[in-house]
């Protein structure tokens, strides 16, 4: 990894990523070992007299960041040219086969087995994931979820940005040592920056990583206000579930359902993902999406502790599963996507 001199706050991340690159994703904020930094108003916000000890530059997903180098800490090697959506061992289509799972779901419910099994079977103790609160249920939380309710109430597709490196450091203050950390893929890129300075209290916490596709969020109050309630005039109480499926698919609890085309929706998205190159999550140990599939989960093994993972639970049972290369059109899909995000960084780059 390259090496950071000891540098401030203010020289790094308030000068060159707050302004047009910071997605909010807190990690900063969570690792500084002097708490100079607080999260407020979905960004990190100086306190008090930063030390200048260049840790929270190391860790942001926004700066200075080498993939080819984290590649090597993950895989031992870089992505190879005709590796289109980074490194892995095996891709599947899969689906639980636990029916309340499923019935909470946003696809497949592959992500919440994996949780549950591992909790269930004492490989965490935690899973760090996005939540929903009763209230605002379109706003994504972060979330320490410590039991199956936990998990399996915390199901599902959240399509604003959730900062959970929040519950990680949570999880992290509670003593826990054994977590799973579900994100997005900037979110990976923070862990893997953590695992490489080493951060030991948090990298030695981590049991594995599943990452999940992303190729844009939407801003909430644009997304929910405007555009849900505002132009398709549905109460976000009122939403049972939102979903991408070539177009933004909006179901009502009444059953009703209303369309929106993707490049209408994109109107409301987060301008800052677009600076993020990856699609597929592709440094995490297992990465995961919908892609087009209507109840299942694209499931794409990356690590050798991710593979161990899925095959336990698959043998124990609880998934059903096909190759994923069988699907011709979902491959396409994630190829296209992921060149697409690639590219749109690269033109925009810092």
């Amino acid at each position: 990894m390259p090496a950071f001199p000891k540098v401030s706050f203010e020289e790094t991340l308030e000068k060159y990523v707050l302004p047009s690159a910071c997605i909010g994703c807190a990690s900063c904020a969570v690792v500084c070992p002097f708490n100079c930094l607080d999260y407020i108003n979905e960004k990190p916000a100086l306190v008090k007299e930063c030390k200048s000890c260049g840790i929270c530059a190391q860790v942001c997903p926004r700066y200075g960041v080498s993939l080819p180098a984290l590649e090597k800490l993950v895989f031992g090697r870089e992505r190879k040219a005709d590796e289109d959506f980074g490194i892995y061992r095996r891709m599947v289509i899969a689906q639980t086969k636990d029916e309340t799972i499923m019935r909470a779901c946003q696809d497949g419910g592959v992500v919440t087995t994996l949780l549950v099994h591992a909790l269930e079977k004492g490989l965490i103790d935690g899973a760090v994931v996005s939540g929903v609160v009763e209230e605002n249920p379109l706003r994504p939380v972060p979330k320490l979820a410590t039991t199956r309710a936990d998990i399996v109430g915390s199901a599902g597709t959240r399509y604003s940005y959730s900062p959970n490196m929040l519950a990680l450091g949570e999880g992290i203050q509670q003593k826990r040592k054994g977590l799973a950390l579900v994100g997005t893929p900037c979110q990976m890129h923070a862990i893997r920056r953590v695992e490489a300075i080493p951060l030991r209290k948090y990298s030695d916490a981590l049991s594995f990583a599943v990452g999940v596709f992303c190729s844009e969020c939407f801003a909430y109050d644009a997304f929910v206000g405007e555009l849900i309630q505002g132009k398709l005039g549905i109460n976000p109480l009122e939403v049972k579930k939102v979903n991408i499926k070539g177009k933004l698919v909006v179901t009502a609890k009444s059953g009703a359902v209303a369309t929106v085309p993707l490049q209408e929706a994109k109107k409301y998205a987060s301008k800052c993902v677009k600076k993020c190159p990856d699609f597929s999550a592709e440094l995490a140990d297992i990465s995961a999406g919908g892609l087009g599939l209507d109840g299942w989960t694209l499931t794409i093994l990356r690590t050798q502790k991710g593979e161990d993972l899925f095959r336990e639970v698959e043998s124990a049972g609880l998934l059903a599963t096909r190759p994923a290369e069988e699907d011709k059109r979902v491959l396409d899909l994630l190829v296209g996507l992921s060149a697409r995000k690639r590219e749109t960084a690269t033109a925009l780059e810092l």
